[in-house]
């Protein structure tokens, strides 16, 4: 919450001052729709904004907005933060003193990070900062120091160096040194991204803008790359990582690394010297340096001598940047350079984000020198981070310290998110990190003595196993296949649980990671376990797979607090000795209390219920649904279970079900007591029922009750009734009973839908008392299978055929499917329904994503075991032999064993410890494309249960219309291959398309559990609905609060603050503010390409919404170069045929038609408008507003024919789809007349020029170059943005809507304040009091609505 205003970049001046008032949200107070329990009233609070400006450092544990609870007001507390910033003046030695600005709330320690990032002192790592000659304490809070006040002084003071302090400094110059190179980027070490967007807007949008306002129409070149215009084949890989310009780095150093001489020896270290640097300039200056206790000097040392008395000239510095700049005149020049260039950064591109993304392409690089990383590398640092005192970290501890934090208000709960959230990250690193380690064969096993495939591995205490069914532990759910899938069903149960956040109950830290084709788990390790066998430890669940089964009465009491929101019924089990236990959770759930006496539940694998369409069971048949489409198939497993998400979509869909039943028989007793006057005690009649007109209410049941939605206000209105009937009358709860028994509800009184997760375990029995319990269950879990396929399946097959989700490649279409609950083995049955869809052409961009991803899947599994069998030293061989079977038209490659670059003389090359499974075997190297292709087709029906009609990859991307680029990302997205970013020639029949040297690194796949920031993500769906509702001020408010929250949790880098900025972007561009619409998202941008990758599909979306906003903030020429990047982006992620595509092209037409290029734009055009006819129908309105777009740049270039050929198109859209009334269809006549005018106007002229020839008397002709408002009009309506102008009657009708909601409102509250829309402005006098709750747009006239 550092706020640097001195010294902000040249390049970025107004807007990073001014963000964080504007993201504090103000004064205003949040509008309390639907506000979560907690409230946050911000005091005048510039500061709350979590200190995103030029931090490089990692997000920190402290320095939290504290408060003061304030008192408790109906039933809500309100939190006030106090947070009042005040400016301290800086004294640094050899520097002008300066002005910060901190709050509070800041840590002493904050103060020395800013200093070390300004571009003035950031050569200082060693020093203190003294109030009045008084030391301050590293991590004292500012507001407990006494005395420092608005304008007090602190002097920086340099103290004496230490061995730890001397590498710190030597780090942070290497760091400063590196801070442009993107090597560690590429590389994915140390949460490095990368980010192009500066390439296109050459560095900062904000204030180019105010440079460029008054050139409106500047000669811009407009002309796309070739391989972007409409129509071209080519599909370039290069242009997907352009060459920064900063990235040739100013060379400062040759070389900076430590010396052989190190250590210093014993009578060395008794005159201060820590350690020995050597250093060669770039005038090639070598020169050895000793690092003292005093600070840096050149010693008499060379490579071969040593000698270190201190060398001429006899210059002592503090600072290691100082000595460098008195012995090189380069170096003094580049690093000033390089420092200014690193400030002007936006901080967004040098933030370390959460977790680490990998990019699958890279340029060849120059591997350079770098002491620091060699160091890193070799030193037994066992992920021992700087800043912990002591070595290793105890990860346990830290996940569940983290836990048990107090939660009762809002700061506590940030703080407590905050310190689980930076846990997790950190521990998802070392894991990562281990992992890696293991399968390289670095870590020594901790059972040495047994096969590679059985050994386990504790490094940086965390244990890692590999994914193999070592003790036959699997062997009746299908041996190494379930125990390849166990760790990922065991990590969702850990998410689900962690989400629960049961106080008492703890988790393991889970981490799993894919790597050169094993599976690795990362487990922190409970305290004590390592010590006693495991049949003493577990005192809940079975060790066995239910034979032998115990239970505890704490670990029931717990699980019974997650049995409701997990769906998991409460049931009894049989032990071998036939006793009946009573278990809350599967069998294989296992608890142990630790040492430290902590609850911890283990194996979760089998939290949900399985899937009954993937395990058939003798003698059960299911319903008709299921079998007519092929169920139940054997899969290569048994644990295939059901996904939460559908879980929670069957009981929501029994939940309608429950209130339809009960409702109509509540109905038919109440018209029968209306008959029979004497009963009144319920005599009001249910007008309430019949009247269904009422608006439905807000909250429709998920995505998949759409159809539904109608049907659910009158649901609550029941539930009101039910509830109101409680037991008072006995025909009531008859009613309730026979719903209750209709739907499976375990309760005969309420609607309670429970799973019980041991049904069809194999080895599981269940007593004979509950044969009729079990009976229902297994009735309920064949109903869930039904539903997956009768409701989910043709649910989102529908969804996507309406384009209310839009997939562009494999990881969003799988995102897709699982937000519905269908798991990705059900692919196969999805493409199935698409081919059967009556609109099977608006699918095609479905279909095509959904093949591309089953043949990488299916490639995938086979990539998998392929590797296992490859030596480490064969691996590039391997892998781009793998890709030419795969992806090259080459008819027969032949692979490359690793043996031919050196001999060895002793044959006998058997090696001790061989990575895990590792056979001297070269099978790899005899795979064929028939073979793999063939194997692909196999794996696609066996595991997918789809036919695929290819031989060859050629064949494939005929049949399909797939691209071969396409594949390639997906292929190496999935399987962590990073590839030379250069142009291959799939195609050539001549030479394979990669060779080995085009295989740069394989890097691992990594899953982990993500928690999340709860009260922010409140704020954030509070502030999406009022939105919706037209609140845009209110909602602005929310959502810049939820920034605020977002902020203090993750950090500066996270996936929904990307969202958070994305929707207050555009929120700020409808209210008129442009350029904090485009600081907004162009951090958007830089956020999604940092933490979700640089071409993925959220990342395009981010790049239009920016050019929309750049072109109305005039800045054209990057607006095209925006728009042209997404189009490249898309073309290359799946290729020209997406519906999106035509919303692209359609913005870059209308904006090559505002820079009137009308050539150019016509081509885009006009592929928009066949795109949207393929996807939308020839008869939808999108077309309609197509053929207009494409009239208007006709009649631009007055080609009158063609555009009335194409108005007239439209026209009749309208008119068929609208009518004739509307005044759509009626502007589009109006357009119609004019263009006819202005055809006959020049059908004159010309007979004109023709009779008289040159000496024709010719009128000027009236050609319109479109103006830059017309233009943007026509951005926002493609865009979904819509500006409503309301004439004085609409508002009339408006007020009296909401005033009649308002009243409605009323009296569904009972005059429950708390939940009452509040006004954000103090009410003009003699305003209604409905009106200043409603829509803006319904205040003020011209003021805009959304409708996106």
């Amino acid at each position: 919450m550092v706020i640097k205003t001195d010294e902000l970049p040249a390049a970025a001046p107004a807007d990073s001052a001014r963000e964080p008032s504007s993201q504090a949200g103000g004064k205003g107070r949040p509008g309390a729709a639907e506000l979560p329990s907690v409230m946050l009233l911000n005091g005048d609070c510039p500061e709350s904004l979590k200190k995103e400006e030029g931090a490089a450092e990692p997000p920190r544990e402290n320095g939290l907005d504290e408060a003061e609870p304030g008192e408790e007001t109906t039933g809500q507390e309100v939190i006030v933060i106090q947070d009042t910033g005040f400016s301290v003046k800086i004294l640094a030695p050899g520097i002008e003193p300066f002005s910060l600005q901190v709050s509070p709330q800041e840590m002493v320690q904050e103060i020395h990070q800013v200093l070390m990032d300004r571009e003035d002192t950031c050569h200082r790592t060693c020093f203190s900062l003294h109030l009045d000659g008084n030391m301050l304490d590293h991590f004292s809070e500012l507001r407990s120091v006494e005395g420092l006040q608005e304008g007090s002084v602190l002097r920086v003071v340099e103290e004496p160096y230490t061995v730890r302090e001397a590498r710190i400094h030597v780090r942070h110059v290497r760091d400063l040194l590196k801070s442009l190179d993107p090597s560690d980027a590429f590389n994915g070490v140390d949460c490095n991204s990368l980010s192009f967007l500066s390439v296109f807007t050459d560095g900062d949008l904000g204030d180019s803008g105010k440079r460029k306002k008054g050139l409106e129409m500047d000669p811009i070149d407009c002309t796309p790359p070739e391989y972007i215009v409409p129509g071209s084949r080519e599909r370039p890989l290069c242009p997907l990582q352009p060459q920064n310009r900063d990235w040739k780095p100013l060379q400062c150093l040759k070389v900076l690394t430590m010396s052989g001489w190190n250590p210093p020896p014993g009578n060395r270290k008794m005159h201060g010297d820590l350690m020995y640097l050597f250093v060669i300039t770039a005038e090639d200056r070598q020169v050895s340096i000793t690092a003292s206790t005093r600070g840096f000097y050149l010693n008499q040392s060379t490579a071969y001598h040593f000698n270190p008395k201190p060398a001429s000239p006899r210059f002592l510095s503090h600072s290691l940047v100082e000595l460098l700049n008195q012995i090189s005149p380069t170096f003094k020049k580049n690093f000033a350079a390089l420092q200014k260039k690193r400030v002007q950064r936006h901080p967004f591109e040098r933030i370390a984000t959460p977790f680490q993304v990998y990019s699958w392409t890279a340029p060849q690089a120059e591997h350079a020198m770098d002491c620091v990383r060699a160091e890193d590398a070799y030193t037994s640092r066992l992920g021992y981070e700087e800043h912990i005192p002591g070595q290793t970290r105890d990860w346990n501890e830290e996940l569940q310290t983290t836990r048990e934090l107090p939660r009762k208000n809002l700061p506590e709960r940030l703080l407590r998110e905050r310190a689980i959230f930076k846990v997790h990250s950190d521990f998802t690193a070392a894991a990562t990190r281990g992992a890696m380690a293991v399968i390289d064969g670095n870590v020594m096993a901790i059972n040495p003595s047994e096969e590679t495939k059985m050994q386990m591995f504790i490094w940086n205490n965390i244990f890692f196993s590999l994914g193999f069914d070592v003790r036959d532990h699997y062997k009746d759910f299908g041996g190494d296949v379930a125990a390849y899938v166990a760790p990922t069903n065991d990590l969702n149960g850990v998410r689900t649980y962690n989400a629960v956040d049961v106080e008492g109950l703890y988790t393991l830290g889970t981490v799993v990671v894919d790597y050169r084709g094993y599976r690795v788990t990362a487990q922190s390790i409970i305290p004590g376990i390592l010590e006693r066998d495991q049949e003493q430890s577990v005192i809940y669940g079975s060790i066995d797979f239910g034979k032998t089964v115990v239970s505890h009465p704490r670990y029931l009491e717990l699980l019974e607090r997650t049995s409701r929101p997990l769906k998991i019924l409460r049931h009894r089990v049989l032990n071998d000795r036939d006793e009946e236990v009573e278990l809350c959770s599967s069998v294989e759930c296992k608890g142990i209390i630790g040492n430290d006496g902590r609850h911890y539940i283990l194996d979760l694998l089998r939290t949900f219920p399985p899937d009954l369409n993937f395990l058939p069971v003798p003698g059960e048949v299911l319903p008709e649904e299921c079998t007519r489409a092929g169920f139940p198939r054997a899969h290569r497993h048994k644990l295939c279970c059901l996904r939460q998400e559908l879980v929670d979509a069957f009981v929501e869909h029994r939940y309608l079900l429950f209130m339809k039943l009960a409702a109509l028989q509540l109905m038919q007793q109440k018209a029968s007591k209306m008959e029979n006057p004497t009963s009144l005690e319920n005599g009001s009649p249910p007008d309430s029922m019949s009247k269904p007109e009422d608006p439905p209410a807000p909250e429709v049941g998920g995505e998949e009750e759409g159809s539904s939605a109608s049907g659910l206000a009158k649901v609550k209105e029941l539930a009101e009734t039910i509830a109101s009937d409680d037991g008072t009358d006995p025909r009531s709860r008859e009613v309730i009973r026979n719903a209750c028994k209709a739907v499976g509800s375990i309760s005969s009184t309420a609607f309670d839908v429970r799973f019980n997760p041991d049904i069809f375990s194999p080895g599981v029995r269940f007593p004979e008392s509950c044969q009729e319990e079990v009976r229902d269950q297994k009735q309920l879990l064949k109903d869930a299978a039904a539903f997956l396929l009768s409701c989910q399946i043709p649910g989102l097959v529908k969804d996507c055929a309406d384009h209310a989700v839009l997939p562009m490649d494999g990881a969003t279409l799988a995102e897709v499917m699982r937000q519905r609950g269908i798991n990705m083995r059900y692919l196969g049955k999805v493409l199935d329904l698409v081919l059967r869809s009556p609109a099977r052409d608006q699918l095609d961009h479905i279909y095509k994503i959904g093949i591309g991803e089953l043949i990488t899947r299916s490639a995938k599994h086979i990539f998998k075991t392929y590797l296992q069998g490859v030596e480490l030293s064969g691996l590039s061989a391997a892998i781009s032999h793998f890709l030419n079977c795969f992806l090259s038209s080459y008819p027969n490659p032949v692979a490359h064993l690793p043996a031919d670059e050196l001999v060895s003389k002793k044959r006998n090359r058997r090696r001790r410890n061989r990575p895990p499974g590792a056979t001297d075997n070269t099978a790899w190297a005899v795979m064929t494309p028939q073979e793999l292709w063939k194997n692909i087709c196999q794996e696609a029906k066996n595991y997918f249960d789809f036919s695929l009609e290819c031989e060859t990859v050629d064949q494939a991307v005929e049949t399909y219309g797939l691209q071969k680029i396409t594949l390639l990302r997906e292929i190496s997205l999935k399987t962590g291959i990073q590839i030379l970013l250069k142009e291959y020639s799939f195609d050539s029949r001549h030479k394979p398309a990669f060779t080995e040297e085009d295989v740069l690194n394989i890097f691992p796949v990594v899953k982990h559990v993500n928690p999340k920031a709860s009260d922010a993500f409140h704020f954030f769906q509070s502030g999406q609905a009022k939105v919706q509702q037209g609140f845009l001020k209110e909602g602005c408010e929310l959502i810049s609060e939820a920034l605020n929250l977002f902020n203090n949790v993750y950090g500066a880098m996270h996936v929904e603050i990307c969202a958070c900025l994305r929707l207050l972007a555009r929120l700020h561009y409808i209210m008129g503010d442009y350029a904090e619409a485009l600081s907004n998202q162009q951090k958007a941008v830089l956020m999604s390409e940092r933490v979700m990758g640089i071409e993925h599909p959220n990342t395009i979306q981010e790049y239009m919404h920016l050019a929309l906003y750049c072109f109305a903030s005039s800045q054209l020429s990057t607006a095209l170069s925006l728009l042209y990047r997404a189009r490249y982006l898309m073309l290359l992620v799946f290729g020209e045929d997406h519906p999106e595509m035509a919303l692209l092209d359609n913005n870059i037409g209308l904006v090559l038609h505002g820079v009137m290029e009308y050539d150019l734009s016509l081509r885009f055009l006009e592929n928009a408008l066949a795109v949207s006819t393929k996807y939308h129908g020839p008869k939808s309105l999108k077309v309609a507003l197509s053929h207009h777009l494409v009239a208007r740049v006709y009649e631009s270039k007055a080609e009158f024919r063609s555009a009335l050929q194409h108005e007239k198109e439209g026209y009749t859209i309208y008119k068929t789809q609208l009518g004739e009334d509307h005044e759509k269809t009626k502007e589009s006549s109006e357009y119609l007349k004019c263009l006819t005018q202005q055809a006959v106007a020049l059908q004159r002229t010309m007979n004109e020029i023709y009779r008289n020839g040159s000496s024709a008397n010719i009128p000027p002709l009236k050609f319109t170059a479109p103006s830059m408002a017309s233009v943007l009009e026509q951005l926002n309506v493609i865009n979904g943005i819509l500006f409503i102008p309301l004439s004085q009657k609409d508002l009339e009708n408006l007020k009296a809507e909401v005033a009649r909601r308002h009243q409605l409102q009323e009296a569904n509250k009972n005059g429950d304040k708390a939940e009452e829309p509040m006004a954000t402005e103090p009410e003009p006098p003699g305003v209604p009091e409905d009106v200043a709750s409603q829509p803006p747009a319904a205040r003020d006239p011209s003021s805009p609505s959304l409708q996106g």
